[in-house]
C-alpha cells in the first residue's frame, strides 16, 4: 500500500522476515525519505498501570452454548507452543484487548504448558472445569505459522474467515458446541490482575535502517547466487534488516528500486555537502556500494562489498564509506582515472550468474570486476565514470609518458587538443607523431617538434637520457 504525505511519500507493506535462524515471522515495512523501518506485530498494554509485561492472565467460563469460543493450534510437535488461531465473535466482544488470535498459550490453570503437544493441551482444557485461567502472550511467529493475511490496520481476519484449511494443522475444536447465530455472551469471572489495565495488537518497531551509505543486496552472501524474490538492507553501521521476502518478483523489484532511489538521492545530497570542502580539481563526481569478485581462482565465485568513489582524478576503493578527510588518505587503492577503462559488461561478457556487471582496467592490465543490484545503478556508475574521466581529460589537457622503443629512451606526449608525438628524449626531435585539424589529421612534423618541446617533462626525460649515456 503506498500513499503520499504533504512533505514525502510512504510506502508499507506486510511481508516475511528470515531473521538469522528463526523461522520466518509477518513483519511490516515502512519506507521513508531517510529510513527502512521493520516493524513486528506485538500485543502491548495501553492504559493502566506504567508497565509492560508480554504475558497476560485472563480467567474465562465455559458456556452452556459456545464452550470457551477459543480454536487452537499448534504444538510442541511443530515447535511452538499451542496457539490461539480463532475466537468466536461473541468471546471477542467480552474479551476485547485481552485475547488475540496469534496469542501462545503458557499456563491453564497454573500448569506450564509451553512444551506439551496438541493433544495433551487439548486434553489439559477438556478437565479444566467450568473455569479456566489461561496465561498468554502473542508470538510473533504465529501469524506466519497459521498463514493469516493481515491488513494495514494491524487487525487479523474475522474468526469466520479463519479455517482451518489455512493451516496443515488441525483444530482441536474447543469452540464445542458453538454456534455461528449464537448471540450469548461469554462472562468473564476475573480479570487481569490491575482492572484498569487494556491492551492492544499493534505493530511496533523492531528494527531502525538508516538509508544513508546502506547497501542493497538480492544476493546470498560473498555469492552469485540470487535469493528468490528476497533481499536484505544492511545499514553503513553494519545493521542488517535480515532477509526480507515478498510475494512476487514484481513486489521484490518495485522495493529494490524504491529503496535504491531514496539511498541514491541521499548520496547526491551528501555529495554536495562534502564538496563545499573540496576545491573544484577534487570534487566527488559519485560513490556508492558495488560487489568486487575476488581474484582468487580458488574462490571463483566470491564477492566481497567495496565502497568505490570518483573523486578528482582518481578511483578511490574503501572497505567502508569515508567520513573525515584522513579516511580518503586510507582507500584500499586508488587510480588516475585517465589510466583505466571502465566497460559494461554485456550478457556474453558476464562471468557468472550475477547481472549488472561492470569492469575497471586498470593501468597495469589488470581486470576488476564488479556487480550492483539494479540496472539503473548500472547506468549510473556508467554515466558517472564517463563524467570523471572528461572533466580530467579537460584539466589535464596534456601528458607525456616515458617509453622505449629500440632501446632507446623515448617520450610519448598525448596532448588532447593538438594530437600525440613521440619523441627522442635526448633531442626531443619528433619521429611520429598526428596533429588535429579541424579537417582531420596530418602528419606535421614542425609543429610536432613544438609539441614534443611543450612536453611537461620533456626537460626530465632529456636530462636522464644525458645521465645515463654519461654513465
Amino acid at each position: 500500500m503506498d500513499f503520499k504525505t504533504s512533505n514525502e511519500e510512504i510506502k508499507t507493506g506486510v511481508y516475511l522476515l528470515q531473521d538469522g535462524n528463526e523461522e520466518p515471522f509477518n513483519i511490516r515495512l515502512h519506507l521513508a525519505k531517510d529510513i527502512l523501518t521493520i516493524q513486528e506485530q506485538d500485543v502491548i498494554c495501553v492504559s493502566g498501570e506504567p508497565f509492560y509485561s508480554s504475558e497476560r492472565t485472563v480467567t474465562i467460563r465455559r458456556q452452556t452454548i459456545g464452550g470457551f469460543g477459543l480454536s487452537i493450534k499448534g504444538g510442541a510437535e511443530h515447535k511452538i507452543p499451542v496457539v490461539i488461531s480463532k475466537i468466536s465473535k461473541e468471546q471477542k466482544a467480552e474479551l476485547s484487548g485481552l485475547l488475540f488470535i496469534g496469542d501462545g498459550i503458557l499456563h491453564i490453570n497454573g500448569i506450564n504448558v509451553r512444551s506439551y503437544r496438541h493433544e495433551e493441551v487439548v486434553q489439559v482444557l477438556r478437565n479444566a472445569g467450568e473455569e479456566v485461567t489461561l496465561t498468554v502472550s502473542f508470538l510473533k511467529k504465529t501469524p506466519a505459522f497459521l498463514k493469516l493475511p493481515l491488513f494495514e490496520d494491524c487487525t487479523c481476519v474475522p474468526s469466520d474467515q479463519s479455517s482451518g484449511t489455512s493451516s496443515p494443522l488441525c483444530d482441536s475444536g474447543l469452540h464445542l458446541n458453538y454456534h455461528p447465530n449464537n448471540t450469548d455472551t461469554l462472562s468473564c469471572s476475573s480479570w487481569p490482575t490491575s482492572p484498569g489495565l487494556r491492551w492492544e495488537k499493534r505493530w511496533v518497531d523492531l528494527r531502525l535502517i538508516p538509508l544513508l551509505h546502506s547497501r542493497l543486496s538480492q544476493h546470498i552472501p560473498g555469492s552469485d547466487v540470487c535469493r528468490k524474490n528476497a533481499f536484505q538492507v544492511v545499514a553503513v553501521d553494519g545493521v542488517c534488516s535480515g532477509v526480507i521476502t515478498c510475494p512476487t518478483a514484481e513486489d521484490c523489484l518495485d522495493w529494490l528500486q524504491a529503496i535504491a532511489s531514496n539511498i541514491s538521492a541521499l548520496t547526491k545530497h551528501n555529495v554536495k555537502k562534502i564538496n563545499r570542502n573540496f576545491p573544484v580539481n577534487q570534487q566527488i563526481i559519485y560513490m556508492g556500494w558495488v560487489d568486487e569478485k575476488e581474484q582468487d581462482s580458488v574462490q571463483d565465485r566470491m564477492y566481497s562489498p567495496k565502497f568505490l568513489a570518483l573523486r578528482g582524478s582518481s578511483l578511490f576503493k574503501f572497505s567502508a564509506p569515508p567520513v573525515t578527510t584522513w579516511d580518503w588518505t586510507r582507500a584500499e587503492k586508488s587510480f588516475s582515472v585517465y589510466e583505466i577503462m571502465c566497460k559494461i559488461l554485456k550478457d556474453s561478457d558476464l562471468l557468472d550468474k550475477r547481472k549488472h556487471c561492470f569492469s575497471v582496467q586498470t593501468e597495469c592490465g589488470e581486470d576488476l570486476f564488479y556487480s550492483v543490484e539494479l540496472e539503473c545503478e548500472l547506468l549510473i556508475w556508467e554515466k558517472a565514470f564517463q563524467m570523471a574521466t572528461f572533466l580530467e581529460v579537460e584539466r589535464i589537457q596534456c601528458k607525456t609518458y616515458a617509453c622505449i622503443m629500440e632501446s632507446h629512451l623515448m617520450g610519448l606526449t598525448i596532448d588532447f587538443s593538438m594530437g600525440f608525438v613521440c619523441f627522442d628524449a635526448a633531442s626531443k626531435d619528433a619521429l611520429a607523431g598526428i596533429h588535429l585539424l579541424e579537417g582531420g589529421c596530418n602528419h606535421r612534423p614542425a609543429t610536432m617538434n613544438q609539441l614534443a618541446a611543450r612536453s611537461p617533462i620533456a626537460e626530465d626525460l632529456r636530462d636522464e637520457t644525458l645521465s645515463s649515456n654519461s654513465g
